[in-house]
């Protein structure tokens, strides 16, 4: 995965030093749209003295390369996705849980804007998922 990460970062010019091919890789191997936090605490265990301000400038430089984005379903917590095709987003407010969707943007009825110029689409979802759902009931 190290050989992955390292390519896709000099493919995408960005310069593949330790720590970006590791948060890439964690990225990659963890599609689970993870917090700066949770990035932190699960590689801490491998590279003791990584920090967060490393974390959060790497991420920063993948989301101006576009090989990550950004996800704010909620106000207080941004997540991000290596994943930046057009896709949805639904969290779960029982577990928390993001889950990707993919919908039909042709298809978005969006009135009032006929004009405008759209750059980006993003479509968040909030709800209980299917697990939690069949556990409650």
């Amino acid at each position: 995965m190290i050989l992955e990460a390292e390519k896709y970062l000099i493919d995408n010019g960005i310069n593949p030093s330790y720590q970006r091919i590791k948060i890439m890789e964690y990225l990659l191997k963890n599609r689970t749209h993870p917090t700066i936090d949770t990035i932190y605490l699960d590689l801490k265990q491998i590279m003791p003295k990584l920090s967060k301000t490393t974390i959060y400038n790497t991420l920063q430089q993948f989301i101006e390369k576009g090989i990550t984005q950004i996800i704010n379903i909620e106000n207080n917590e941004t997540r991000y996705d290596v994943d930046t095709s057009t896709h949805g987003h639904f969290k779960c407010e029982n577990c928390g849980i993001i889950y990707d969707f993919d919908f039909d943007v042709e298809k978005l009825a969006a009135t009032g804007i006929d004009d405008f110029e759209i750059h980006q689409t993003h479509v968040y979802l909030k709800g209980i998922c299917s697990n939690c759902k069949n556990k409650l009931n």
